[in-house]
C-alpha cells in the first residue's frame, strides 16, 4: 500500500479519470452485464462539465501508481458513496479497500450509501454495507441491474 499516493481531485485529472472509467467499466464488469449494457453505463463521452462539477462538491480522491492513476472516489456530504472504480490491472490491491475507507472516515458520518453494480456488490458486503433492494436502472434504453445497499457504523 506504501506504493500508492492518495491525492484530492483536481479538474485536471478528468481525461484519465474518464479513460479509467471507460475502462473499468468495459473489462472489469464485462462477466456481469452484457456488451450493450455496458457501452449504455460507459458510452466514452461522459459530460465532463458535469463530472467537474460533481467531483469539485465531494469529498473526492484520486490515487496513483507513479504518475498513473490507477483509482478514483467519491463522497458527498450525505454520506453517499458515488463514484469508486480502480484500473483493471490494478484489482484486489487494496486501492478501493483505501478509497473507501478513507472517504468513510473523513466524512465524520456514521452511516453511509452506495448504489452498486453485481461486481462490485461482494466487496461492499466485505466492507460491512448491506443490501437494502434491487433495483434496475436505465440508461440510454438500456437497463441495468444495481443494488441500494447501506451501512451503520453505530
Amino acid at each position: 500500500m506504501d506504493k500508492f499516493i492518495v491525492k484530492k481531485y483536481e479538474s485536471r485529472f478528468l481525461p484519465d479519470m474518464a479513460r479509467l472509467f471507460y475502462h473499468t467499466v468495459h473489462t472489469v464488469n464485462r462477466s456481469d452485464y452484457t456488451r450493450r449494457q455496458l457501452d449504455a453505463w460507459a458510452d466514452g463521452r461522459p459530460d465532463l462539465d458535469r463530472w467537474d462539477s460533481s467531483f469539485s462538491r465531494h469529498n473526492s480522491l484520486l490515487v496513483f501508481d507513479g504518475e498513473r492513476l490507477v483509482g478514483f472516489g467519491d463522497m458527498d456530504d450525505t454520506g453517499y458513496l458515488d463514484r469508486l472504480y480502480v484500473h483493471r490491472c490494478y484489482q484486489r490491491q487494496g486501492i478501493a479497500t483505501l478509497i473507501c475507507r478513507t472517504l468513510e472516515n473523513q466524512s465524520g458520518l456514521d452511516s453511509f450509501s452506495v448504489h452498486r453494480s453485481l461486481t462490485a456488490r461482494p466487496f461492499f458486503e466485505k466492507m460491512g454495507y448491506k443490501t437494502v433492494k434491487s433495483q434496475q436502472v436505465t440508461r440510454h434504453g438500456i437497463q441495468l441491474t444495481n443494488f441500494i445497499m447501506i451501512k451503520n457504523n453505530n
